[in-house]
């Protein structure tokens, strides 16, 4: 009994020097914080809430995966913008789509914007209901482009009326780099630039036929990615509309981090969205079988550098290998170009719908059951695929780095295969053989990625938050280059 009443007591003494211990080093835990400043704990708090706003101009991935308000800015900017060609009806090229889906938007969210084109040749130019949109034409040069010394009298006017532009933004070298270099206001969005063709110039050399002469391109690629380094850093901002251009732009170029931006592109997407019905009525027009277990589509320019060359002889070599897949396949192509007439040589189950305006393009998305782009031009993103997308349709795409980096990253939304026509012919028998159930999976997955990322609505709202943010004003209490992070 004496031995564990000692026990209980040594262990009661235990217990009160270890009480004793942590009260004391509670104590002068809590007189350090009072002595030393604020306590380690609150140091993390008040750490987090600072890391809550991020510095948009350092921000690092595309700015399409942030969110900024709905409702248009209290500050209405003016805005200039030079564009070598303004789209008229359905041809037009990415870069000129690009700049009618951003502006139009902006434009219509009460931004003054005055756009400095090429006039249109032997047709009539565009108009548009929107009272706060100015289009400044000149005659365009020889060779297409925009005459700077007409263009720089009619900005310097302009800029000299009412209120000076807070904005200069330039598609691709719309403005030249001379021009541009005493612009600090100034952001020019990328669509392809030269490092990137370099693959491109690769692929056109190994598809090149023995009878074919060798080019040359590669070498003189290699000068112009010299000149675009040279020339890059003139431009104050730079938008690069692809996660893969933005990392050369600051990899290879060099050009500082906090004057390089990723926002991808982005399209309509009141215009492209799923709809049975409207898919059914397109395949019964053009007379497509409901028996047709497989509806491939094309859209574009039927050229060879977007590939149509590679992807004819994948399907003629199909169809001659194999009946079933021919009997049970059909190719819808839209778009024109040489390679038209030579698809309607591979059979009746081939239909070149020739150029479709946007509404029949939404309806063509439809229709398909999977969007085909095999295009060999490694250069921003091609809008094809993020219509389709938008579509609720799966894609299938070249290997090339701005697709693979940013709209097909992973098998559940689509297809990838090298620009080589045994590696295309796997990927078509992939696809016949998951069937449609599995297509319209990955369909779904498709057109989350494209809500996501790759609306019209997201891509203007980044570049307004962007143009916001260049035209900053701290003295007037202007925060826009601060974002607030909801992930803390």
């Amino acid at each position: 009994m004496a031995r564990d009443q000692g026990m209980i007591f040594s262990f009661r003494s235990l217990c009160y020097i270890i009480f004793v211990l942590s009260a004391f080093s509670f104590i002068s835990y809590l007189y350090w914080c009072r002595c030393s400043g604020p306590c380690y704990f609150q140091n993390q708090i008040v750490a987090q809430k600072q890391d809550r706003f991020i510095n948009l101009l350092s921000f690092p991935s595309a700015w399409n995966h942030l969110s900024f308000p709905s409702r248009p800015p209290v500050k209405l900017l003016k805005i200039a913008l030079f564009v070598k060609k303004w789209p008229h009806r359905s041809h037009a090229g990415g870069l000129e789509r690009h700049a009618l889906t951003l502006h139009l938007a902006l434009a219509k969210r009460g931004h003054e914007l005055h756009i400095f084109t090429t006039s249109c040749l032997n047709c009539s130019f565009p108009r548009y209901p929107i009272s706060n949109l100015y289009f400044h034409l000149s005659k365009p040069t020889a060779a297409g482009y925009l005459d700077q010394s007409i263009v720089w009298k009619q900005f310097q006017t302009q800029n000299a009326t009412g209120k000076p532009f807070d904005v200069v933004h330039t598609e691709s070298v719309g403005l030249m780099h001379a021009r541009a270099r005493n612009l600090t206001n100034l952001v020019v969005s990328w669509h392809g630039i030269a490092y990137e063709t370099i693959h491109s110039d690769i692929i056109q050399e190994l598809l090149r036929t023995p009878e074919e002469p060798q080019a040359y391109a590669l070498t003189e690629r290699a000068m112009k990615v010299i000149e675009e380094v040279k020339f890059f850093p003139s431009y104050a901002h730079h938008v690069a509309t692809s996660d893969h251009c933005g990392d050369v732009l600051k990899r290879i170029y060099m050009i500082p981090e906090e004057q390089v931006h990723v926002i991808l592109n982005g399209v309509d997407e009141e215009v492209f969205k799923p709809d049975i019905s409207m898919g059914k009525n397109f395949k019964k027009k053009f007379g497509i079988p409901e028996s047709r277990s497989l509806v491939l589509g094309m859209a574009g320019r039927l050229v060879k550098d977007k590939g149509h060359p590679l992807i004819f002889e994948a399907l003629k070599q199909m169809f001659m290998e194999n009946d079933t897949f021919r009997g049970s396949t059909v190719v819808l192509v839209a778009g024109d170009g040489p390679w038209g007439a030579r698809y309607r040589d591979l059979g009746t189950n081939v239909i070149v719908l020739g150029p479709l305006d946007q509404t029949q393009l939404a309806n063509f998305y439809n229709a398909i059951d999977i969007f085909v782009n095999p295009t060999l031009r490694a250069q921003g993103l091609d809008h094809t695929l993020l219509e389709a997308m938008l579509s609720g349709k799966p894609v299938m795409a070249t290997r090339l780095a701005s697709i693979v980096g940013s709209v097909i990253v992973g098998k559940e939304m689509g297809y990838i295969f090298s620009p080589q026509v045994e590696s295309v012919k796997k990927a078509l028998c992939r696809v016949w053989g998951d069937g449609r159930e599995v297509l319209q999976e990955k369909g779904l997955a498709s057109r989350q990625r494209g809500l996501k990322l790759f609306t019209a609505t997201k891509m203007a709202a980044a570049y307004e938050r962007l143009f916001l943010c260049i035209s900053n004003d701290e003295n007037n209490g202007d925060s826009y280059c601060q974002y607030q992070s909801p992930f803390i």
